[in-house]
């Protein structure tokens, strides 16, 4: 065994060790986590199987993307949603300090209905490793800990943007069924095999604070055999049930999966997806993650960066999420006129917002029945997307099959 091998294993029981504990700690998650007190919902928020159906967000960002994440609550904000804010731990704490701040000043109602938190001990922002799933798991906890009645969990970036309102979200969702899961995945790895699924890392950042690289092992292990790897799109669309599975693990899958992608290079792009497609909900899966993106050829690691050459193809789309965006681009600006009609630092406006719409007055500052919508025009081409894919989904009899 060579000398760079000798504390391999160590660090990786550690890695697992410290990611297991980390996930357990959420039980004692308090009011101190956050940067927001804690209020409890107008009690006219209608939830369950006969009210529209709700989402739990969390916006995810890094050093520098406050103004962004803010900006993007902004664009997806409604008062029947729960939100989570998390600045990786290379922000400093005045940065997540002001971005609550900035949140109160901006949202009138996230104060009133107590559903925006800042996480105020965040994880690291280690681009490859399992910091990114141990805060996605994380931050699902917590929501549910928070609010129990959420429909779908939802994942965003700060470099993503929504191109329905919150209006045409729960409009089109309201006809959907809350079992599905939107996972893109296939078993089909490729090339992945060798470069993604057998290298062995160990992630700084799981239990070195302020660490943001990781180390990799001289050898490779072989590919799994007790459960079949599915790889895909990071970004999901997670019903409730699937999360507190993940989460409390009342079978062992999650957590015998989990134990394997703490080590794997990219895990974000693997775990959801194998753990849904090893078990019974591998039939509530639909193989979509609802994004628009568009990919070098061959793809590179990351999509393009969107601009205004794309905008028509946007609108044309029908799907509700797009990335990747650069932070001052200015197709932000145009989907905040033309689809979400968004003034800027205010919140899109939706059929709750009961104020007067001037330049000095922000509608959704005052407000009235959350429990209707009142969707737009986007929203019907969003429906027939939504159309499409399901009856792709139900025309074969497992998307996990493949």
């Amino acid at each position: 065994m060579g000398a760079a091998d000798k504390w391999l294993l160590p660090l990786i029981t550690v890695a697992f060790i410290s990611l297991t504990l980390f996930l357990s700690a959420l039980s004692g998650l308090s009011a101190s986590t956050a940067l927001f007190a804690r209020l409890p919902p107008p009690s006219y928020v209608r939830r369950g199987a006969a009210a529209p159906p709700a989402f739990a967000y969390l916006l995810a960002g890094g050093r520098g993307d406050g103004r962004r994440l803010l900006r993007l609550l902004l664009a997806v904000y409604h008062p029947r949603n729960q939100y989570l804010l998390h600045l990786s731990a290379d922000a400093p704490d005045p940065e997540r300090a002001e971005l609550a701040a900035a949140v109160a000043r901006a949202l009138p109602a996230a104060s009133a209905f107590g559903n925006v938190d800042v996480v105020g001990r965040p994880a690291a922002g280690t681009p490859m490793g399992s910091s990114g799933l141990a805060a996605t798991l994380r931050a699902a906890a917590a929501l549910l800990r928070l609010d129990a009645e959420w429909d779908w969990f939802v994942t965003l970036h700060a470099a993503d943007y929504p191109l329905v309102t919150q209006d045409d979200l729960i409009h089109v969702f309201s006809s959907v069924p809350r079992h599905l899961n939107f996972i893109d995945h296939t078993s089909d790895i490729g090339w992945k095999e060798g470069q993604r699924v057998q290298p062995v890392i160990v992630d700084a950042g799981i239990y070195l604070a302020g660490r943001n690289q990781f180390f990799q092992a001289t050898q490779k292990r072989d590919t799994p055999d007790g459960f079949k790897f599915f790889t895909g799109s990071p970004w999901v669309i997670l019903n409730r049930r699937f999360i507190e599975y993940c989460i409390f693990g009342w079978e062992n899958l999650p957590r015998t999966l989990l134990m394997y992608f703490t080590n794997v290079m990219l895990p974000l792009e693997g775990y959801f997806h194998s753990v849904a497609c090893n078990s019974d909900f591998r039939n509530s899966t639909v193989n979509n993650d609802l994004r628009y993106m568009v990919w070098d050829d061959p793809p590179q690691m990351e999509p393009r960066f969107l601009d205004s050459t794309h905008y028509d193809e946007i609108v044309n789309s029908g799907v509700p999420f797009a990335r990747k965006f650069q932070e001052k681009e200015h197709l932000l600006d145009k989907i905040d006129e033309k689809i979400l009609r968004r003034w800027r630092h205010r919140p899109v406006p939706g059929a709750w917002c009961t104020g007067r719409n001037r330049w000095f007055s922000d509608p959704c500052s005052q407000w009235s029945n959350v429990n209707i919508v009142r969707p737009g025009p986007q929203a019907e081409k969003f429906r027939r997307y939504m159309d499409r894919i399901l009856e792709e989904s139900k025309s074969s009899n497992s998307s996990c099959a493949q």
